[in-house]
């Protein structure tokens, strides 16, 4: 390496525990951001605190909160940029793939911005999607602000991205393992050892300032043995058809969409109103909604009450995300996993007891295995489980599991979640890793 190239790499380094710090601070001002707008929507305070939306009490009139909501990021979309519609991961994928990743300063404030407000309105998303494209927006401005080359930014980019996930769940390697399959498409240490300082920054940030307790606690679980790790594997089969059947369907849905007579900015009003009408139905289905996986991490749900979320918060998540609105995806894919997972485990429990099966397990093993079927970012959502909840017990059938459900994924779908959209557009997204020079 010639001493101009270490120049280079020791700038990215300073650089991405730079972004390592910004990411934690955006991530924790997005989060109450959320909460804010939550506050004011639905129990009309001004509040940061911590609120949930399914605790309002404004019967019918809640349905017009994720309409308003939808409505003022679709006025913000058509008049501040489009690019903030979407989940965050698949455009931030775009910037990299055909423009240099290069992404507008704006989207550092649009982004977050339009995804509290529809997060905040009752929007069935995560806050993950939206702070993995702040903070890559954040590394993308950084790397324009100072003479780097397309890979260079490349690699802020991705430090910005695993800096806010990090800070968010608390998860630094799989948010690292998370850049390098879905925005490095490539594995070495030029591009790999700056995102994992971001992580590593954000993460003690996240410990010495927030918190240290896991994000999913879950109670000790039992390795797996003979007699109940056939049927973890097997369990794989059915989050991998689950995964093809989410993304199919979401993107039945937005072509649904494309076939409207209205303007798009009009879109996630529509989705708005679905997303109030179901959450008067379910009201556990508004927002982020990370208290629905906790429960079927904790196997605290019936079978009954297990499916019928599965079913509403589909439906709305769905409806709202091809509606164009700003949202993310991993905690909805998450939601559906973890709460199948423990419809299925309380099915075999009370029926075939002799398998010796774990609710618990079973939850956890369909949470990381539809998001590793639906974005087929195997290590990254393994190892997402296994940071979120340090259950190491879990390590086996959780790799085995995820593995069989993207490779059900890989044999009868094209595209995952994350490729479809800018697939159709023409865009040759990488399936290997390789280096680029």
């Amino acid at each position: 390496m010639t001493q101009i190239a270490r120049r280079h790499q020791a700038l990215l380094c300073v650089l991405a525990v730079v972004l390592g710090a910004f990411g934690a601070g955006i991530a924790r001002a997005l989060i109450a951001a959320i909460s804010f707008c939550t506050n004011l929507f639905y129990f009309q305070t001004i509040s940061f605190h911590d609120a949930k939306a399914s605790d309002h009490h404004l019967g019918l009139l809640g349905i017009s909160v994720p309409v308003l909501g939808g409505l003022i990021v679709g006025v913000m979309a058509r008049y501040g940029s489009a690019a903030i519609r979407g989940h965050g991961i698949p455009e931030a994928m775009e910037k990299i793939l055909l423009d240099e990743s290069r992404i507008p300063a704006r989207i550092m404030f649009l982004k977050p911005i339009s995804s509290a407000i529809a997060i905040g309105t009752g929007g069935p998303f995560g806050a993950e999607g939206p702070i993995i494209a702040t903070g890559g927006a954040i590394g993308s401005w950084l790397g324009q602000l100072f003479p780097m080359t397309p890979f260079e930014r490349k690699v802020l980019l991705s430090c910005g991205a695993a800096a806010g996930m990090t800070a968010i769940f608390g998860t630094p390697l799989a948010a690292v393992l998370l850049a390098i399959e879905l925005l490095l498409f490539e594995y070495r240490a030029q591009s790999f050892i700056p995102v994992a300082l971001a992580a590593v920054t954000a993460s003690t940030l996240r410990s010495a300032l927030w918190t240290n307790e896991p994000f999913f606690p879950m109670g000790p679980i039992a390795v797996a043995t003979l007699t109940n790790l056939p049927v973890y594997l097997l369990s794989g089969v059915l989050f991998g058809v689950l995964s093809i059947f989410i993304t199919k369907a979401v993107y039945w849905i937005e072509d649904q969409f494309e076939h409207l007579p209205l303007h798009w900015m009009w879109w996630p009003a529509i989705g708005g109103l679905a997303v109030g009408v179901i959450g008067w139905i379910n009201p556990l289905t508004l927002g982020v909604g990370y208290s629905n996986i906790q429960s079927g991490l904790d196997g605290t749900v019936t079978t009954g009450v297990a499916l019928g979320l599965v079913f509403w918060k589909f439906a709305s998540w769905s409806i709202a995300l091809s509606s164009g609105t700003s949202g993310g995806t991993l905690a909805p894919l998450m939601t559906l996993g973890s709460l199948s997972g423990a419809a299925v485990g309380i099915f075999l429990q009370n029926y075939f007891p002799s398998l010796g099966v774990d609710v618990h397990v079973l939850a956890l093993l369909g949470m990381a295995a539809v998001f590793a079927g639906c974005s087929r970012a195997l290590l990254a959502s393994v190892v997402f489980a296994l940071e979120g909840t340090r259950q190491p017990a879990g390590l086996v059938p959780l790799l085995g599991t995820c593995a069989i459900s993207y490779l059900i994924s890989h044999w009868f779908m094209k595209n995952t979640i994350m490729t479809e959209k800018i697939a159709r557009r023409g865009v040759r997204v990488p399936h290997e890793y390789v280096a680029h020079h």
